[in-house]
């Protein structure tokens, strides 16, 4: 072990290796035992491992498995379709609303120096109140459990003469509110963690406060809070089966109507669990890759003997800082030409 690895903590020495191996097989065989006598067991009593209650999930042959999994891929389909909506419209409601709370803090700011004092003041309290309502809202609509946004979406849009049609709409609504909000406060936590000084050399070379936000801070904290990111649309996906409540055919609800058909509710809960978790499971890994794929490409190639470093200036800078920055480089470069001139004449 390295000495780096042995600076928090003194290494185990073969006693104390032993005496965890002892404890940790002492735990496995405990919590086997339990499990046997408090779940299998019970369980196996009741006739619950018994083909006549997984046959309808696992036996292609039994008259009634078609059936059963083309309902569970109805709901499936319908649930990946809510979900997937609700993502979409979650990270454009989340990403415009992350945008106007960074902008409304700069109208805050801003000084208004070609206006008169009143109407600056006037601006300035505008972008204060506009502020306020915005973060009322994030906060009402933040601490509001997500069933009863899709409820009160659900009641309170059709009391309004407001028919969407199809039951879809309202759960999809109901998600973006919630999820939305959540997004925007991670990618508006993630802008004004960056540091001051992008802001500042964004503003330098002429850059107004809404470029700075959109092509700068934007994306690194799409980058930074990606996972962030994805474990909030894990929960958009897990959030779907909360239709239920408006009667809209997800996965759970059809899963519902087999289990008052066939009376094997731990069976069908299993599978539709497992399903479950080998989404999110899948969505883990999207994620980790997307994070391996950003980190690769944030890392610089080493340049050969000889090769100038690229401009560091992004893509758009107005003209004149490109022109002031090939100026500067040819001042520079003219003293240095005079004085070898001077060495050789001398």
């Amino acid at each position: 072990m390295s000495e780096q690895q042995t600076v928090l903590y003194d290494a185990p020495g073969p006693r104390a290796r032993r005496l965890t191996l002892i404890v940790s097989v002492l735990a496995a065989l405990g919590i086997a035992a339990v499990g046997y006598f408090l779940v299998y067991r019970p369980l196996d009593e009741n006739g619950q491992f018994t083909m006549e209650k997984w046959g309808p999930l696992i036996d292609p042959g039994n008259e009634v498995f078609p059936l059963v999994w083309a309902r569970l891929r109805d709901g499936f389909v319908a649930t990946l379709t809510a979900a997937g909506l609700a993502i979409v419209c979650s990270l454009v409601f989340g990403t415009l609303l992350a945008i106007l709370r960074i902008q409304l803090k700069a109208l805050r700011k801003r000084q208004f120096a070609g206006l008169s004092a009143p109407a600056a003041w006037s601006l300035r309290g505008l972008g204060w109140v506009l502020n306020a309502i915005t973060r009322f809202c994030v906060e009402i609509f933040r601490g509001l459990p997500v069933v009863i946004t899709i409820f009160f979406v659900a009641s309170a849009l059709p009391d309004l003469g407001v028919d969407l049609g199809d039951v879809l709409w309202y759960l999809v609504i109901g998600l973006t509110i919630y999820n939305g909000v959540v997004i925007g406060e991670i990618l508006r936590s993630g802008m004004e963690g960056l540091p001051g000084g992008q802001r500042e050399a964004a503003q330098a070379v002429g850059f107004t406060s809404f470029q700075t936000t959109r092509m700068i801070l934007l994306p690194q904290a799409f980058r930074i809070m990606l996972p962030a990111l994805i474990s909030q649309l894990v929960v958009v996906l897990k959030d779907t089966s909360l239709g239920f409540i408006i009667s809209y055919e997800e996965v759970l609800r059809v899963s519902r109507f087999i289990i008052d058909n066939l009376a094997n509710p731990i069976q069908v809960y299993a599978v539709v669990g497992a399903i479950y978790i080998l989404i999110n499971y899948l969505l883990s890994k999207l994620a980790e890759y997307a994070q391996r794929r950003l980190a690769r490409g944030r890392r610089t190639r080493d340049l050969p003997a000889g090769t100038a470093p690229p401009s560091i200036l992004p893509q758009g800078v107005p003209g004149a800082a490109r022109d002031a920055e090939d100026t500067g480089r040819e001042q520079s470069a003219a003293p240095t030409s005079g004085t070898r001139a001077d060495a050789g004449t001398s």
